[in-house]
């Protein structure tokens, strides 16, 4: 992998390619909810970014024979399935409506997320409350970690999907290659449930800004590339916006202190 952080292509350019991707992600997305235990904010639902990929955590079998791993290697631009008895390969059921793939689109976009991947990670590891991993999320087709206050809220609907991920207080911030509603990759971060006075802050740093459109504030990753250290830059995005949104929430202060490194972690 190169040193320095290298533009994103925009969407409009692999658009065919990514929705490809994507689609494939979301193999790996239904039989983790198939197959995995449920976890609060349906955690067991969420795949990883590994070395090599996408994947699902290891999965119980039904049979009870042992566990199983699905993975996308966008290094060998293969998908592959190995279980905890012996490996094999399985194709992807075939789909004629997302046939595109263009393995140096899908190399630039997994040297990207790899590093947003990077980035979320340092960011919540001093962070003292209740945190996710660093998701891949195969809906959205986002990477994404989130911080929770501890407090209880009000799902926005009965529907599964909001009922179960929408019950807690917390921030959220992650990354995205680029869609049809935003053209270009970025870093997002917002705060859950909306609260007034959390939307159109002065963030850090200047580059950073507030999306009316899409109710989140962002940092996008062209305007990181040409800076000379993106990755402390896109830290300190997320840092800010979650002491903002702290501030704003009426948060236990000592969260968004600990999200910063106060008390220290442990060395």
């Amino acid at each position: 992998m190169s040193t320095g952080w290298q533009p994103m292509l925009p969407y409009e350019s692999w658009s065919a390619t990514c929705d490809t991707l994507h689609a494939y992600t979301q193999v790996l997305g239904k039989l983790a909810v198939v197959m995995a235990p449920p976890e609060p904010q349906l955690q067991h639902a969420a795949l990883r970014l590994s070395a090599r990929g996408w994947e699902t955590l290891p999965l119980p079998v039904q049979d009870g024979s042992g566990a199983l791993v699905v993975a996308l290697d966008l290094r060998t631009h293969e998908a592959a399935a190995e279980h905890s008895d012996g490996p094999w390969s399985v194709p992807l059921d075939e789909d004629h409506e997302h046939a595109t793939y263009d393995p140096d689109q899908v190399s630039s976009y997994f040297a990207a997320a790899t590093r947003a991947a990077l980035v979320l990670a340092a960011f919540r590891a001093p962070y003292r409350g209740r945190s996710t991993p660093v998701n891949a999320w195969w809906g959205s087709f986002d990477l994404a970690v989130s911080l929770y206050s501890g407090s209880p809220t009000d799902p926005p609907s009965k529907d599964f999907i909001l009922r179960n991920s929408g019950d807690a207080e917390q921030f959220e911030v992650g990354w995205w290659p680029g869609d049809a509603r935003f053209g270009n990759a970025a870093f997002f971060a917002y705060s859950y449930p909306p609260t007034e006075g959390f939307a159109g802050a002065a963030l850090s740093p200047e580059i950073a800004r507030w999306d009316e459109s899409l109710g989140e504030y962002l940092l996008e990753w062209n305007d990181l590339s040409s800076s000379p250290d993106p990755h402390a830059l896109a830290v300190e995005f997320s840092r800010s916006a979650f002491r903002h949104a702290c501030a704003v929430c009426n948060w236990d202060p000592v969260l968004p202190a600990s999200a910063d490194g106060t008390p220290p972690p442990v060395v």
